[in-house]
């Protein structure tokens, strides 16, 4: 096993000097200069992340879909039955969820990870069992986990991401599913960035204006009851990071922080999807701040939380298409404009290679 302070202890900055060298050398190749936007950006957070300028293509891709349950479930902010959850999970190992189809169009491996499904789960292809608990229990009427339990959710992460790029893996993203996690998320969100409940508390699967309303109050609920203020970001640091992660967040949440250090101590980027996997940066960052450095926003989800949680990480998302389903979707569909930004330092040739003029000359 690696240990969570192992893991913290092996992540080291993004490297500048490999990150200058890809911005000088952008501005070589036959195009105008910054005419890739966002892209050239990328190229350099890879160059970075690498150590090495061009950076190593992405490819191949590996999803995970990290997949537990949630106690406030039974407060009624949800429509869907709790047991979709675990149906959903048979659905990815059929093949048959959109994630799946997604992995499909851009030759990603898809890895579900059973780290707290309410339920006894049978052996499939690509199912890992790391349950650390059959769910939750009830933020909103105390801690939803304890800090054993946050603490052995983060090193399932962290060893699913050391061993998929032991298989192979250039480039890991994350995926969830966990019916109600949308509000753990929104706890978080709230507790990491000091916003109000109102602000960062979107609709998940799909509620009515009264339900949504009841939402947001549960989630000022779990805070109020595990001592966290509603519009005041709680104080950095490792400790209050975890105890606020057992406090009101998921072992989905858990996992997918503990996965993203694992990226970051191994080196390799990670694409981060929906609100959920924000949330979950937002706790691996206040863990491992320079963890940060080695991820890419793949998109912007429908739900108001997570633009909030990316601004607050300094990220920004390289789509922008409404999603709101999670499951990985988003950053699998974010996944070949990140290879395609580190092809460009591979395959495109500069002006003195081409024989073209540069501007001035």
């Amino acid at each position: 096993m690696t240990s969570l302070g192992e893991t913290i202890g092996a992540i080291r900055p993004v490297e500048p000097g490999p990150m200058t060298e890809a911005r000088a050398y952008q501005d070589r190749l036959t195009k105008p200069s910054g005419s890739l936007g966002v892209l050239e950006d990328v190229a350099v957070r890879l160059a970075g992340i690498a150590g090495t300028c061009p950076p190593p293509l992405p490819v191949p891709a590996a999803l995970a879909i990290f997949a537990a349950d949630h106690g406030v479930h039974a407060q009624g902010v949800s429509p869907w039955p709790q047991e979709v959850t675990a149906q959903m999970v048979a659905n990815f190992t059929a093949g048959g969820a959109v994630a799946n189809a997604f992995a499909a169009e851009v030759g990603a491996s898809v890895t579900v990870v059973d780290v707290g499904v309410a339920a006894d789960l049978a052996p499939a292809p690509r199912l890992l069992a790391r349950k650390v608990a059959y769910g939750t229990a009830d933020l909103s009427q105390g801690p939803a986990m304890t800090r054993e339990q946050a603490t052995a959710a983060l090193t399932a992460g962290i060893e699913v991401a050391r061993d998929l790029v032991d298989a192979g893996g250039r480039c890991l993203v994350t995926g969830d599913m966990g019916i109600a996690n949308t509000t753990a998320s929104a706890a978080l969100i709230c507790a990491f960035t000091g916003r109000p409940a109102a602000g960062v508390t979107g609709r998940g699967t799909g509620v009515d204006d009264a339900t949504y309303e009841h939402k947001i109050e549960i989630v000022r609920r779990g805070l109020r009851a595990n001592g966290i203020a509603e519009a005041a970001a709680v104080p950095a640091g490792p400790d209050e990071a975890l105890r606020v992660l057992a406090a009101v967040g998921g072992l989905e949440h858990a996992a997918i922080a503990g996965f993203v250090l694992g990226a970051a101590a191994a080196r390799v980027p990670v694409i981060l999807d929906g609100v959920i996997a924000g949330a979950a940066a937002l706790v691996a960052g206040a863990l491992a701040p320079e963890a940060i450095g080695y991820c890419l926003a793949g998109h912007r989800s429908a739900e108001p939380g997570h633009a909030v949680a990316l601004a607050h990480l300094g990220l920004d998302p390289l789509v922008d298409l409404r999603l709101r389903l999670g499951e990985g979707t988003g950053g699998l569909l974010a996944h070949p404009l990140v290879s395609a930004a580190a092809r460009v330092m591979h395959e495109v040739a500069t002006f003195d290679s081409a024989g073209v003029a540069d501007k001035g000359e």
